[in-house]
């Protein structure tokens, strides 16, 4: 037994020696003989590790393309279908493929031919994601419908929105390429999709009471997930299915003041591109150092700061200089869509991320002169950063410690699928 445990030293002794002898007098004998198929099957391991963590959206149930509402006389309607631009925009996406369409860009410009969204059919969709609110919801949606009569007015109504003296008067939409659809005049109202994600008090009911005292009949659409799918699954259900020319996102809870709506549309009129793509995000970076933040405990703000640290790092250029990512205040160009929410994967709290990091990686677009000739392109969705009033509302359903470890888990996971490959800009 030890003359054989001898040996076996003997002869690791020796395969020491050898390595580093051939280290010393062959180095890249070695890289390529040693080091580099480790660092392949290192590669290639991380890759397959990242396949079984890295999210994976579920189809929608067919309940879930049905929405129910308010009749005029009070009662709640029958689930009716939910209009969906993505079916249609995914199927003539997937005919391209098979045939060649022709493209309006001339020769010699790098962009890819994108099937167009169908058109608009109200001015502006709001989408709330809603689990277990039957507590807040209510002050959040009067506060919408509120600003939102006030300034779009009702789809079904001939009468002007009345203008509220307070509110921020959008700027002159900037369409770039005049087609047929852009030429007509804008369409006109409102809608509010209210993702219901599997809640088990009355959110629903409390939504439907709110509708049928306001006459919302037919504004005010609620979607119902069969199975809780999380914040970020709720919202990309819902941008699925907006029919507005601009789709805002809003927390239930009503935090992020809903009059500033305007502040929204206006930056992101500023940054609009030539095929008339931009976004919008509500910031609460502005609020650093107020009240409402310095009342918070040290363990909430040391948090917060540490996981900024991680995005910074993490995300690309565009995205990691953004102040604030999470504040629950988004807004879309109705062209902007495709190009974000067919790709969406995460589900959780990091969702934000991905959107904003989608609409950085969007493909080339035109960029045209005053003539309206095409001079060169720019690639990536601009986002504008907008300051907007906030407020603490308890009732939240984050853990604070819990939570914020398994987003900075989520960032990374997400950051090296997209890296990796995992995640692609491809229709599943």
């Amino acid at each position: 037994m030890a003359t054989t445990n001898q040996r076996l030293f003997t002869a690791l002794e020796q395969l020491v020696s050898l390595f580093f002898e051939t280290a010393r007098e062959r180095p890249f004998r070695l890289f390529f003989l040693l080091i580099c198929p480790l660092t392949i099957v290192g590669i290639f391991s991380i890759y397959l590790l990242l396949h079984l963590l890295a999210p994976k959206p579920r189809l929608p149930y067919p309940s879930e393309k049905t929405y129910i509402t308010t009749n005029p006389d009070g009662t709640v309607s029958d689930p009716r279908p939910l209009p969906c631009w993505f079916d249609r925009w995914r199927a003539e996406s997937r005919l391209k493929q098979l045939e060649k369409h022709p493209n309006s860009v001339p020769e010699g410009f790098p962009v890819p031919y994108q099937p167009p969204i169908e058109p608009a059919e109200v001015e502006i969709s709001v989408v709330v994601p809603a689990y277990n609110e039957a507590e807040r919801i209510e002050a959040g949606l009067a506060e919408m419908v509120e600003y939102l009569d006030a300034t779009f007015g009702r789809p079904f109504t001939t009468t002007a929105p009345i203008k509220n003296k307070n509110s921020r008067p959008s700027t002159p939409h900037r369409i770039v390429f005049k087609s047929p659809s852009e030429q007509a005049p804008p369409p006109k109202g409102y809608e509010i999709l209210i993702i219901n994600d599997g809640s088990s008090d009355n959110t629903v009911d409390v939504c439907l009471k709110f509708s049928a005292k306001h006459s919302l009949h037919d504004i005010i659409r609620i979607v119902t997930l069969a199975k809780n799918r999380g914040k970020g699954g709720g919202v990309t259900h819902g941008l699925r299915h907006v029919r507005g020319r601009y789709a805002v996102f809003a927390d239930a809870d009503g935090a992020s003041k809903f009059s500033d709506l305007g502040r929204l549309i206006e930056g992101c009129e500023d940054v609009v591109d030539g095929s008339n793509r931009g976004v919008a995000i509500g910031s609460r970076a502005h609020l650093v150092g107020s009240e409402a933040v310095v009342k918070r405990s040290a363990v909430r703000n040391f948090l917060m700061r540490s996981f900024h640290f991680v995005l910074m790092i993490l995300t690309p250029p565009a995205t990691s200089r953004i102040r604030d990512t999470q504040c629950g205040f988004k807004l879309f160009s109705r062209a902007a869509l495709p190009h974000i929410v067919p790709y969406m994967h995460a589900e959780g709290w990091i969702f934000d991320i991905e959107m904003l990091m989608l609409a950085e990686s969007a493909p080339a677009t035109p960029v045209l002169n005053h003539e309206g000739e095409v001079i060169g392109t720019s690639a990536g969705i601009k986002v504008a950063e907008v300051p907007v009033g906030w407020h603490e509302v308890e009732g939240s359903k984050m853990n604070l410690v819990k939570d914020s470890v398994r987003m900075a888990v989520g960032l990374a996971v997400l950051r090296a699928s997209w890296m990796f490959g995992v995640y692609r800009r491809r229709l599943t």
